[in-house]
């Protein structure tokens, strides 16, 4: 392969590094190609039909419908992902982004029919990407298109409202809540997360929306909690009801570059929801609240901005907010991608498995020298693997990014970010283009439907680009399957999809993002009359590995990550090995051998043992190796330990991404 470019980061609005982002060029103007318009819903003349939508790097291919694949029986020697329909992760809430004020100006500045075409084209579940949710600023972000600042409880300097008498959602009844009315025609699945950026000045300590923290006293603790639920309960008589709400947006940045923003430490946190749950739960039980609100890490302007009372910029927030008192109030945890990763949800989630995992927020952006061409495939490829699938490998139950509309310049804004891009482009004609944000949710949002279930896929890439192949996968309510893959190579790879005793295989473009959906009627077929229908995980959570070398790293074939592996480090030859140790006896039907994406590490030659007691072995079944993937199949065994010996001989090493256990 041709060497990766190197790893790009997300510009932060606040502080972002600069990204390589994208953004469509004016003349690059396009409707809604034919293929989008399609319903997507994966309707199939025939069981074994594969339908395929493809979006490639250089914009040649923009969430285009190309001919289907097929499912046939038996399996590939190419590098194969493995669907686990039986392996089964977090239920999926909606992907989309934010109708902003800045939004809900540039979509007015279309024309009645435009402005509906682009409506369609967001929200609608046949003729655009059917977004299906939506993170709604409480009063005033920095994508403001007013020229001050605003909240629902703006008084003159120097007094206050603590009966929140001045209180109306005025502001937002002249362009957001029409639109917002107008996507939930387009879409009523519509689930929407409200989030504040800043509390009502006379309720901070500097009297500005800007910076400053929460007064430290319960009258305002109360007064703020207050003034969220006459939020949310105006939100639902104005015909847009709340299912998430989040006290603070970013509460540790405190130095928000004007705009509005609040340094909200966990312990003012922790007192914002224990005052808000109790009221909450009476005035709206559908609205529900989650925490933080933040980055995947600290981010190290955070940490340096840190004050006295929150050592080392409390680096472990939501870890402490969900040990806290206020965690019974506390559905999940809201994450922003412009620092760390997203393998902190999963060890949140590790930690707390009984919360939900919800991102929402990450902009495209662009550096000042981009082309629109480079920044279209900078977030095209940055957001494909850490966001569509990055944050929802890792428990994400939501995936949005930021501005769902925004003008050529990035704006308006009032403050904050002046690079930001958003799902579309509004230019000075009146007309629009898609950004790369569009695809990248859209090749989530069109096909995976609210209710849909993550289930088990082997995925070989990274979020730092490691030229190989990363992909998710989700079950649909109606039993049909999406599949989401991403090749982070320049050039185009080949692989294999394997469900159960069938398979399919494709080419994928280089750096280009894929959605495959098939009806339940193939998932079934795939599995019955094979002998694989009764096939069930064997979790390996608990087991342990050692090897024939590089001991240490051994653990790294029964991670459930295809994306690592341990290696021979040396060239095939008889007696390598890995062997695992279950803890207890199992009963066993099959033991599959993935040596991951690293194209001739498959064993030439091989043999599965089993044992009770680690000493007298019995050798259950022998092969010789063709492909990636190895499928052992054995007669019903009870066994303890597994070994999978080398019996061959090749001048590769032999690498051992995954072994995966079924009984």
């Amino acid at each position: 392969m041709t060497s990766p470019p190197p790893p790009t980061t997300p510009r932060h609005p606040r502080r972002r590094a600069a990204a390589a982002g994208t953004a469509l060029a004016a003349s690059a103007a396009l409707a809604l190609t034919p293929a989008l318009a399609a319903d997507a819903h994966p309707g199939h003349a025939s069981s074994d039909d594969v339908r395929v939508w493809v979006t490639t790097p250089d914009g040649a291919q923009r969430l285009a419908e190309q001919a289907p694949t097929r499912f046939t029986t038996g399996s590939s020697t190419r590098t194969t992902i493995t669907i686990d329909p039986a392996t089964t992760y977090q239920t999926m809430d909606g992907f989309g982004g934010a109708l902003t004020d800045s939004t809900a100006a540039v979509l007015y500045q279309l024309s009645p029919a435009e402005r509906t075409k682009a409506m369609r084209d967001l929200f609608s579940p046949t003729d655009g990407i059917g977004v299906s949710f939506l993170r709604q600023p409480v009063g005033s972000s920095d994508f403001t298109a007013t020229s001050e600042h605003y909240t629902y409880d703006d008084v003159a300097p120097g007094q206050t409202d603590l009966g929140l008498e001045h209180f109306t959602i005025a502001h937002d009844e002249k362009q957001i809540l029409p639109l917002l009315r107008q996507a939930k025609k387009l879409n009523p699945a519509i689930k929407v997360v409200a989030t504040p950026w800043s509390p009502p000045a006379w309720m901070k300590t500097n009297d500005s929306l800007v910076g400053g923290r929460l007064k430290d006293d319960p009258a305002y603790y109360d007064a703020y909690a207050r003034y969220l639920v006459k939020y949310v309960k105006a939100y639902a008589a104005a015909g847009v009801p709340i299912d998430y709400l989040t006290v603070q947006n970013e509460p540790q940045n405190r130095t928000p570059s004007a705009y509005p923003g609040t340094d909200m430490g966990v312990k003012q946190e922790e007192k914002v929801i224990e005052a808000l749950g109790p009221l909450l739960k009476k005035a709206s039980p559908r609205t529900k609240i989650l925490g933080y609100d933040h980055n995947w890490s600290t981010h190290p302007n955070d940490a340096a901005s840190a004050p006295p009372d929150e050592p080392g910029g409390e680096t472990d927030y939501p870890y402490q907010l969900l040990d806290s008192p206020a965690a019974k109030w506390i559905t999940g945890t809201a994450y922003h991608c412009y620092s760390g990763d997203p393998s902190a949800q999963t060890a949140l989630h590790d930690a707390h498995p009984d919360k939900g995992i919800y991102f929402t927020e990450c902009s495209g952006s662009h550096g000042a020298d981009d082309t629109p061409a480079q920044y279209f495939r900078g977030t095209l490829t940055w957001h494909a693997r850490t966001i569509t699938i990055g944050t929802t490998r890792n428990w994400a139950k939501t995936v949005a990014d930021w501005n769902l509309a925004l003008d050529d310049d990035g704006g308006p804004h009032l403050g904050g970010c002046d690079t930001c891009t958003g799902f579309l482009a509004v230019h000075p004609d009146g007309t629009y283009s898609e950004n790369a944000e569009y695809y990248t949710i859209g090749h989530l949002s069109k096909f995976v439907k609210q209710g849909a279930v993550r289930i088990g896929s082997t995925s070989f890439g990274t979020t730092g680009w490691n030229g190989q192949l990363m992909d998710v996968a989700f079950r649909n309510p109606d039993g049909s399957t999406a599949l989401v893959v991403h090749n982070e190579n320049d050039d185009p790879r080949s692989f294999a999809v394997a469900v159960g005793s069938r398979t399919f295989e494709y080419t994928l473009p280089g750096g280009a993002l894929a959605t495959f959906t098939w009806p339940a009627s193939a998932t079934r077929g795939a599995f019955l009359g094979s002998g694989l229908s009764g096939l069930v995980p064997v979790s390996l959570a608990h087991a342990t590995a050692t090897a024939s070398s590089a001991p240490d790293d051994a653990k790294l074939a029964i991670d459930a990550d295809a994306s690592t592996r341990w290696s021979s480090g040396a060239a095939q030859a008889p007696g390598q090995y890995v062997q695992l140790d279950l803890g207890k006896v199992t009963e066993l039907r099959r033991v599959a051998v993935d040596a991951g994406d690293n194209l001739g590490d498959y064993p030439r030659g091989w043999a599965v043992s089993t044992s009770l007691d680690g000493t007298h072995w019995t050798t259950k079944a022998t092969g010789s190796g063709t492909g990636q993937l190895v499928n052992a199949d054995l007669r019903l065994t009870l066994a303890r330990y597994v070994k999978i010996t080398q019996t061959g001989t090749s001048g590769s090493w032999w690498s051992v991404a995954d072994v995966r256990l079924y009984r």
